[in-house]
């Protein structure tokens, strides 16, 4: 949907990004008559390249692979058993690089494709691979083409959508703004294929959101406006602005930034650990708090051992673990400096309590954020 002809500062930064992530999704790219549509896969090419050719660096973080291999494999619907998800993904992900690969070519341009999966996020020394693979390739001048490793995911470390998985890769080279192309024309207050409801062309906190309804993906894809919101809301956090908007709009939005919902970035980005700690890490336990150990860790102090009543889980020094309110709430997450063992030992007790060895806060409030 078209928005008024002056950019508000959020759209002016999309405008302006040096260094952009387009998240494209699969009903922008496949159908499932007929599997991938390259027609569709060219125009969505040309606008990247009309940016490219503006003077940004564009990564592309591209659905579409189980569903492009629906109809090579006489598969009417996306398929629900893991399975055969990854039987089309094995199939679909080789015609999405050879399409990607063939459609930037009419432009000279090389392609080079990243499969990812949630591991490769939550540890570190992976998540360090991957940024300088990106960073080299784009180096070389070639097109970065991402997606999720649907062959080998499982259920259990899967990203769940797309969505997320372009905001951690925006994160992951250091992007100026995430474009995320999809089916809808931006936000609306409620779902418009069912009856009235508001668009909302700009998100400049959470209470732009108050009284919105997101649903879940459709038929080809996992994601969904509750993803879309959900990864609006992680790159944020680390400093990005972010447009929504159609797939078929897509040269309005990578040239003029005149379409769709924007979502403004915070004012002051997480640090790159804490980003992590909070996004992308895999917890390995939780600690349970008594309330005064949540208020102190609600105001950014370091989580002592008196505050502790309890652990869930086997974690070791180093490892990211949940902070757990006495209602059973996600409160916070953070690096824990002991193994469970000797957070058990140390169950409230006051510092001076503590041997001299275990006198450090159990979380740091410089590894701690809160969720």
């Amino acid at each position: 949907m078209q928005v008024g002809s002056e950019l508000s500062q959020g759209r002016a930064a999309i405008v302006s990004a040096r260094t952009v992530v387009v998240k494209i999704g699969s009903s922008a790219l496949t159908s499932l008559e007929g599997g991938l549509d390259t027609a569709r896969l060219d125009l969505l090419a040309d606008a990247v390249e009309a940016r490219m050719r503006a003077g940004s660096d564009v990564v592309v973080v591209s659905s579409g692979a189980i569903g492009a291999g629906l109809a090579p494999l006489g598969l009417s619907k996306r398929p629900k058993d893991l399975a055969t998800k990854q039987a089309a993904a094995s199939v679909g992900q080789l015609a999405l690089a050879h399409a990607w690969g063939t459609s930037f070519a009419r432009y000279g341009r090389t392609v080079g494709q990243i499969l990812l999966s949630a591991d490769d996020f939550a540890r570190r020394e992976h998540h360090r691979n991957a940024q300088r693979t990106l960073d080299r390739l784009r180096s070389l001048g070639a097109i970065a083409v991402v997606n999720e490793n649907d062959t080998v995911a499982t259920e259990e470390i899967r990203f769940g959508d797309n969505d997320r998985l372009a905001a951690l890769v925006a994160h992951l080279v250091g992007a100026d703004a995430l474009i995320l192309l999809s089916d809808v024309a931006g936000l609306y207050d409620g779902d418009p294929r069912k009856g009235a409801a508001n668009f909302i062309p700009e998100v400049r906190g959470s209470a732009d959101l108050d009284g919105v309804i997101a649903g879940s993906g459709g038929a080809l894809g996992t994601g969904g406006m509750a993803s879309k919101l959900s990864a609006a809301r992680l790159a944020a956090d680390a400093g990005i602005p972010v447009l929504l908007a159609s797939a078929a709009d897509a040269a309005s939005a990578l040239a003029a930034g005149t379409v769709g919902t924007a979502f403004a970035a915070r004012p002051i980005r997480l640090s790159g650990r804490k980003f992590w700690v909070r996004h992308a890490a895999e917890p390995r336990g939780a600690v349970l708090l008594d309330a005064g150990a949540v208020d102190a860790v609600g105001q950014r102090h370091s989580l002592l051992a008196a505050g502790i009543t309890g652990i869930r889980g086997r974690f070791f020094g180093g490892d990211v673990v949940d902070l757990v309110s006495p209602d059973d709430e996600v409160v916070a997450r953070g690096v824990v400096e002991y193994d469970s063992t000797e957070v058990v030992s140390m169950l409230g007790r006051s510092t001076t309590e503590l041997p001299d060895t275990m006198q450090r806060p159990v979380i740091h409030a410089d590894d701690l954020v809160k969720v």
